[in-house]
């Protein structure tokens, strides 16, 4: 029987897609697919009976497979959607798998709730689902106008709306240029800051045509994809909860168990690479020191030298895939 338990968690969203993408993606939707579907299971290797946490069960495409490869697992979602639809969805698994809402920066409380000590392997899927862009009332999509929302969990106090709104010029800019790598986001945070003295900002078609006035329009990517990115980043406490997952779910691996992060822009996948390799040399050296020092933190091994990606079959049927990076450690 599928337990479900609701929490609240900090979620953690992801990056936003250039609008023609979206649209892509929208033609075919039917809740979420799952990228790299395939390596996940592979590089995870799971066992008849071994425990997975599918820390970001979204759709329920990586935990199905997980399950069909005789895993059992915990899934995560910060999601009530994504909660709801896998509990269903999933159900003929029965106790195989264990529901439970909350954000993957808690999964140590949730494996204490559930008695668990030890687990065989974690996975991260940190990417935006189809479903949540598709919701134009969840406020992800550049497509779709909607209330300027883009919390993952929708009893997060903080909204989009509000940071665009109530944050200074300066804190505008800085969360644009770091969260978003955005080049323009001086220009854009002021152009905000002046219009939303006379018309505060409360839907997205608004916010991202103000931004195309600010910068223009040049290609096919949407000028507002990465002032989406930063403000999703921002409400969500994205690189803050991935921090914390990564150690939470690392401590909780068995000897031998793995960890898979798919990531899908820069800054995550920058930040799961140095978690990586931080844990992954056995010494370390400093000019300073007068010999190598054993490292403090050293518990894994790297099972992919290199990020994978999709195939190119895979990113002609799935667009969305194009940028995911999948990476995988081990622990020893």
């Amino acid at each position: 029987m599928i337990t479900l338990l609701l929490e609240r968690p900090i979620p953690l969203a992801a990056d936003p897609l250039p609008i023609e993408e979206e649209a892509e993606e929208m033609e075919d939707f039917v809740y979420h697919q799952p990228v790299l579907a395939r390596e996940v299971v592979t590089l995870l290797a799971p066992k008849s009976g071994s425990l997975i946490v599918d820390a970001t069960c979204g759709g329920g495409g990586h935990t199905e497979a997980l399950l069909e490869a005789g895993a059992n697992v915990v899934a995560l979602d910060q999601d009530p959607d994504a909660v709801r639809h896998v509990t269903e969805h999933l159900a003929r698994f029965g106790r195989r798998i264990t529901v439970r809402h909350a954000n993957f920066r808690y999964a140590d409380k949730v494996l204490d709730e559930l008695g668990i000590g030890a687990i065989n392997g974690a996975l991260l899927d940190l990417g935006v689902s189809s479903r949540q862009l598709e919701n134009a009332e969840r406020g992800f999509s550049l497509l779709r106008n909607g209330p300027l929302d883009m919390r993952m969990d929708p009893r997060n106090p903080l909204t989009a709306a509000t940071i665009v709104n109530e944050y200074s010029a300066e804190q505008l800019t800085r969360l644009f240029r770091e969260f978003g790598e955005e080049p323009a986001a001086r220009r854009i945070a002021s152009l905000i800051v002046k219009m939303r003295k006379t018309s505060p900002f409360r839907e997205t078609l608004p916010l991202a045509r103000a931004i195309e006035k600010a910068v223009g329009r040049h290609g096919r990517r949407h000028p507002a994809t990465q002032v989406f990115q930063a403000l999703r980043m921002e409400v969500n406490d994205e690189l803050g909860a991935l921090e914390e997952g990564l150690r939470v779910l690392t401590a909780r691996l068995q000897t031998g168990g793995r960890v898979a992060v798919i990531s899908f822009h820069s800054l995550e996948d920058r930040m799961v690479k140095s978690f990586f390799r931080d844990h992954s040399q056995e010494w370390l050296d400093r000019p300073e020191w007068p010999e190598p020092q054993r490292n403090p933190d050293y518990d894994l091994k790297l099972i992919t030298a290199k990020p994978v990606e999709p195939a190119p079959e895979e990113q002609r049927a799935n667009p969305r895939s194009r940028s995911a990076k999948l990476r995988v450690a081990g622990k020893i």
